[in-house]
């Protein structure tokens, strides 16, 4: 987005008032970054700081409470209306989940297009009745780690959303309300961006211990029978830390070996794609000896040289993913003033270019990084390099290195040409985040037939996002390492979708007819047999359930104890309170769970002494062979991994059944055909009313204009003015504009109210999270005033404790900005687009929106220090796959080492019922 002198000056004094809550709640409403002790304003038991994070503290353990609850069978019958309850009406100040309860009332029910779904048909009679049994199901993931990940990352997203949303939204009744910030964090952010390194330099980009680039190509013959064959061998200088650097030759088949040899050893792991191959050459242009300070430049022609084996196709140098390719040289000097050209032939570049994205993409991932796959490509067989190699690399990585420069020539006068227009985005801005101003964009488009009749400010916000795809297109298409391979792509897709046929199929067919077909063929239940939706979920699912039978029969031999395999079964398909109680049990002792389900008396039959006996054996073994202690331990401990193996398979078995009976329920197909109705039916009738199909021509007209003016920049000489760059690619946006904008503007005039419904759901949203929930606030100075009861508790204990988070989260704040800082440091690869910002900055802001910045970053500061697992897989060793969890956790306990640790609250635990009680009232308004 476009990044303006007055944007930068409204920064500036944004940093002065990032603290404030609201707009309307107080000139006292600021950021105390003294040290000084903070003073409660006259009449207040707290200050502004510990009015904030007290509010926030008692938010964060509601939403805790509520999000867990949300696996109950009852907690709809909680919500209150729509959903029937065995307890009666529930009142809004009596909801025993008054967060969720809120979210759920104002902004999922009210949806424009849920709002007209009937409250006994559908909300009770359909929806409540699937979700309770589902929820009864009690589809396992306790043992089932792959789940139980998913599952876990997605309740604390939701989490720390509804939190966000909540504590940014009520405001407290002072105005008062602070936050501590660092402005030290922005610099960091800066830093971050200003980085100068790139992805795609040919040297210095160090990625889990790997510095690899394909930095050039030679010719090898091989003989075949009687002939010899020329093949491309791509060298990869590989570089490791404290080892010399070492050149290594692979041909393009042993990349394909690579990618079979890394699928065999990390099944389960998903790859990225080999690039095809590519056997185009391209002939550039270098300046020779006696040049001027030019001298290192480096040109395309406009002609690509063909061989007998490339496809005479043209490339280009502009953009940071485009190469030339090889070892062959052509010399044909040519007089020009007192220096000469030399035209070289670069042999498979656009190859060598992705192959080199292709191998750093793969090293990103530490696994694949530290595969022994990954190992014997980078460093068997070893190649010296002769001088004429040795050009050849200098030849390339000079073109590299032009090529980066050339994208920043690009990203910079697209940053001019937008920041001429910040003067008119920031008066957008202001229009859109202003009251109903998403409703006014709108209107104004329903309103208006073509762009030249929309206001100055509207006309200009247009011209900015001309800038914004013009280089999203040239990013993509030709400035990636891969962008060779995607254009391609995407021209073999554009060559076979038949467009003509397409429109008229979409003219003349009426999709809701042929989908309500489709779903009375699938869903229909003759005679109350199983449907045939039912039929196809059903043979999945059985498909599932009798591959998991053959690995337990397997497991079972292995084994060889009936006994103790009908065990474990028997937990598996008992209920959920019986297994809480020996989950508890095996958490309280620190044993694992299998010791204790089957030393229980509760599943019959019970085991011998000597069968416990075994057990406990072969659990020692197991924590023992863990630890590398001797291969004897491993073999007995194998006994305790069949174990582990025989119980997971078994919970996935019993999970798939229970999907199984969710399927076969009928409510299951009554709820799909409701949900069905719900969303597809609006859609359908507003792209039909809105002649929807004339819309593939235009399509159609502006992927192929796209393609010639790619074409075309591919041909360019790459010392060729960037503006005309840049402009060719505005230009293409302008002329497919009126296109697009007819396009939207059908679809508004057309929408039957359904955008203006939008809008307005979208604007409820934002109007909470700016002013609150119908203006209530939340006094926390009451509860420390008497005004509210909060039962026996010490309140200069509490305030204490208060005073401790607040230290708590100054300490993080500032643990994770060293520990940023670090990373920067320690790390030398940057994100995809090589450090370079795109043509503008943020034109909005989450102020503008009614989040504010500070709770933004301190959910950002969560997410970061609880980084993502990689999703565990099955291993063919358990015992392996078990060192493999304990090194993640080991190295998690690195990465966390220094983090500030929580402090126990006890008294504001006891203010709950009473803050619950406030707060119930304040969203019940």
């Amino acid at each position: 987005m476009a990044s303006t002198d007055i944007q930068s000056l409204d920064g500036n004094i944004q940093d002065l008032t990032l603290g404030r809550d609201h707009a309307t709640q107080g000139p006292h409403n600021v950021v105390s970054t003294s040290s000084k002790v903070p003073v409660p304003p006259p009449g207040q038991t707290l200050t502004g700081k510990q009015e904030h994070y007290l509010k926030r503290e008692m938010i964060s353990a509601q939403v805790v409470y509520e999000i867990s609850e949300l696996a109950s069978t009852t907690a709809l019958q909680r919500f209150g209306a729509p959903f029937r309850s065995e307890f009666g009406e529930v009142a809004p100040v009596d909801s025993d989940l008054p967060l969720l309860r809120y979210i759920f009332v104002h902004h999922v029910r009210n949806f424009p297009f849920l709002d007209q779904a009937r409250e006994k048909e559908f909300w009770q009679d359909k929806l409540q009745v699937f979700l309770e049994s589902f929820a009864g199901k009690h589809i396992s993931s306790s043992e089932d780690r792959l789940e139980e990940t998913k599952r876990r990352k997605l309740a604390i997203k939701a989490q720390k959303l509804v939190e966000l949303m909540m504590v940014s939204g009520i405001p407290t009744a002072s105005g008062y309300e602070e936050r501590i910030r660092f402005s030290e964090l922005e610099v960091v952010d800066r830093g971050a961006n200003e980085q100068g390194l790139l992805v795609n330099a040919p040297e210095g980009n160090s990625i889990n211990g790997w510095d690899v680039n394909v930095a050039g190509v030679r010719t090898t013959s091989v003989k075949r029978t009687v002939r010899y064959h020329q093949h491309a061998e791509f060298l990869i200088r590989v570089k490791q830390a404290g080892k010399p650097d070492v050149y290594v030759g692979r041909r393009y088949g042993e990349f394909s070996k690579l990618h079979k040899r890394l699928r065999t050893e990390l099944p389960g792991r998903l790859l990225a794609p080999l690039p095809r191959k590519n056997k185009n050459h391209t002939t550039s242009m270098f300046l020779g000896a006696g040049g001027d300070d030019d001298a290192s430049s480096v040109s395309s022609v406009s002609t690509q040289a063909t061989g007998p084996d490339d496809g005479g196709s043209f490339r280009h140098l502009m953009g940071r993913g485009h190469s030339r390719s090889a070892s062959t040289q052509s010399p044909s000097p040519r007089a020009s003033g007192d220096f000469t050209r030399e035209k070289v032939v670069l042999y498979r570049e656009d190859q060598r270019v992705s192959l080199r994205a292709f191998l750093r993409t793969f090293l990103q991932n530490p696994q694949i990084a530290e595969s022994k796959a990954m190992q014997d490509f980078l460093t068997d067989r070893p190649v010296k390099i002769n001088e004429e190699e040795l050009n050849d690399i200098e030849r390339r990585k000079t073109m590299d290195e032009k090529r980066m420069e050339e994208q920043r020539r690009f990203y910079e006068i697209a940053r001019e040409r937008a920041r001429e227009l910040d003067i008119y985005m920031e008066r957008f801005r202001r229009d859109i985040v202003e009251r109903n101003g998403l409703t006014k964009l709108f209107q104004e488009i329903k309103d208006k037939e073509k762009i030249a009749d929309l206001s100055v400010e509207y006309q200009k916000f247009a011209e900015w996002l001309r800038i914004e795809v013009a280089a999203t297109i040239y990013h993509v298409f030709l400035s990636e390492e891969n962008s060779p391979e995607l254009l391609a792509q995407a021209k073999r897709i554009h060559s076979m979708i038949p467009y003509a046929a397409l429109k008229q199929v979409i003219r003349f067919a009426n999709p809701a007819a042929v989908m309500s077909g489709v779903l009375d063929l699938f869903l229909a239940q003759p005679f109350g047999t199983r449907s045939l939706a039912q039929r196809i979920f059903g043979l999945a699912l059985n498909d599932g359930i009798k591959s998991f039978q053959k690995s337990i029969d397997s497991l079972v031999l292995k084994i060889d104890d009936p006994i103790l395999c009908e065990k474990l079964k028997r937990f598996c398909n008992a209920d959920e309170d019986s297994k809480n109680e020996l989950r508890s049990e095996a958490a309280a002792e620190k044993i694992d769970l299998i010791v204790v389900i089957l030393r229980s008396e509760r599943f019959a039959p019970d085991l011998t002494p000597q069968q416990i006996g075994t057990v406990f054996n072969a659990y020692v073994a197991w924590t023992n062979a863990v630890e590398n202690v001797d291969e004897e331990m491993k073999r007995g401990a194998q006994l305790f991994a069949y174990l582990k193996q025989l119980l997971k398979m078994y919970t996935r078995q019993r999970d798939k059944a229970q999907m199984l009976s969710v399927i076969e329920e009928p409510v299951t197909l009554h709820l799909f055909r409701d949900l069905f109705t719900i969303f597809y039916e609006p859609l359908v009738r507003v792209y039909k009313s809105a002649n929807v199909y004339n819309s593939i021509t235009d399509f159609a007209s502006f992927a192929e204009d796209m393609f010639s003016v790619l074409t075309t920049a591919q041909r360019q000489d790459v010392s060729a003015d960037p503006n005309q760059t840049v402009q060719s690619f505005i230009d293409l946006c302008a002329r497919h504009q009126d296109n697009f904008y007819k396009f939207v503007h059908e679809v508004h005039i057309h929408d039957n109210g359904l955008f203006t419904k939008l809008m307005g759901w979208l604007e409820g949203i934002l109007e909470f999270l700016r002013h609150g929930p119908n203006g209530g606030k939340l006094d926390m100075n009451a509860l420390f005033q008497g005004a509210v009861d909060v039962g026996n508790i010490d309140k200069q204990t509490a305030i204490a404790e208060i005073d401790a988070l607040i230290k708590w989260q100054e300490e993080r704040k500032k643990w994770h900005q060293d520990k940023t800082r670090q990373k920067m440091a320690a790390d030398s690869a940057v994100p995809a687009n090589g450090g370079l910002t795109p043509p503008g900055s943020a034109t909005f802001r989450s102020s503008d929106f009614g989040l504010n910045e500070a709770d933004v970053a301190d959910l950002q500061d969560d997410e970061d220090s609880d980084e993502d697992e990689d999703d565990e897989q099955d291993d063919a060793d358990p015992i392996a796959g078990e060192r493999k969890r304990r090194a993640k956790q080991a190295d998690r306990l690195r990465r966390s080492a220094g983090e500030p640790v929580k402090p126990d609250v006890k008294e504001l635990t006891g203010m709950k019922e009473g803050f619950l009680a406030m707060l119930r009232m304040v969203l019940a308004g």
